[in-house]
């Protein structure tokens, strides 16, 4: 398509818009429709519902009209002066930063050790092996866990033989958090790492040739090529840990938590279930999930402008 610079002539290469560019990619547009269809339905939809966080909200009612009592920031105000508050964020902030420290970093040592593999077949076992435990149903791996930690447990034997108390492990709250990280580890740090190894694999061999010849160590090669080449992904990832902070494993901890661990393990997530779901409190606890993604979203934003300012790398 041909455009008209500011002297009047015409430029070739200039990009086309409107009818012309979707018709040009209308088959790229016709892939991305499901997705996008998704997104919207299951995504953007119910963002609808959270009107109701400022509603005194009964199911069945209409969100707006004759009926609706608009409460304003009642619900919020009681969720965060509420008695069990302030134990519901140390539980989560903790939580969630073990799982960033040991969860963020995990896949991206193993990614680092499994490049230094140099036999082949070897390399793809130890790769594959690691992918299992993530395509393992959660109830089951928890089942697992629970098993495990248990008075009679292998891992409780295990540990008694090495001169720690016997003891049933799933009652004791020191011992929740530490469970509760491992697993999460253990699950995903083989999943997570495929994105790191695709990058590692993609960085030129010329650069490891040159650092050989500078006579640099595996460790140095490591530090000074294979970091650097993944400092763009490790930053965006980064944003999206730290902006789910608020946002912890609930489905496991529902699954391993009892109450004797309620002190550690009650997180946000957990105590919205079980008002909202098994209570039936829905404004109380739509008010709670809206106010743990606003702080999400804070925590995005100001870790997206830190990373853009060090690195160079962010989502915006």
């Amino acid at each position: 398509m041909l455009r008209k610079d500011n002297s009047g002539q015409k430029k070739k290469g200039s990009p086309k818009y409107g009818k012309g560019v979707i018709k040009e990619n209308l088959q790229i547009y016709a892939l991305m429709l499901p997705t996008l269809l998704l997104i919207l339905i299951f995504c953007y939809y119910p963002l609808y519902g959270v009107i109701i966080s400022f509603q005194d909200y009964v199911p069945g009612n209409a969100f707006f009209g004759e009926g609706v009592k608009w409460v304003g920031l009642k619900w919020f105000k009681k969720f965060v002066g509420g008695h069990y508050f302030w134990r519901l964020i140390k539980n989560t902030l903790v939580l969630s930063g073990l799982n960033l420290i040991f969860g963020f970093t995990a896949p991206i040592l193993f990614a680092l050790l499994i490049d230094q593999i140099k036999h082949l077949k070897f390399k793809k076992f130890v790769q594959t092996a690691s992918y299992m435990p993530y395509f393992i149903s959660m109830v089951i791996v928890a089942g697992m866990v629970l098993s495990f930690t248990g008075a009679d447990g292998m891992i409780t034997s295990l540990l008694s033989v090495f001169g720690f108390e016997k003891q049933n492990y799933n009652v004791n709250s020191a011992a929740f958090p530490w469970i509760y990280t491992f697993t999460n580890v253990w699950k995903g740090f083989g999943f997570g790492s495929i994105l790191y190894c695709s990058i590692i694999s993609s960085i030129d061999p010329g650069l490891y040739e040159a650092a050989k010849l500078d006579g640099a160590n595996r460790w140095q090669q490591v530090w000074h090529i294979t970091l650097p080449g993944l400092r763009a992904v490790i930053a965006i990832n980064l944003i999206n840990t730290v902006g789910s902070v608020l946002s912890t494993n609930t489905d496991l901890i529902l699954l391993l938590y009892n109450p004797a661990t309620y002190d550690v393990a009650d997180v946000i997530g957990t105590y919205t279930y079980r008002l909202g779901i098994l209570e039936g409190q829905y404004s109380y606890t739509t008010a709670a999930g809206l106010f743990t993604s606003i702080i999400g979203f804070i925590f995005t934003y100001i870790a997206n402008k830190i990373s853009n300012a060090l690195t160079g790398y962010g989502l915006w």
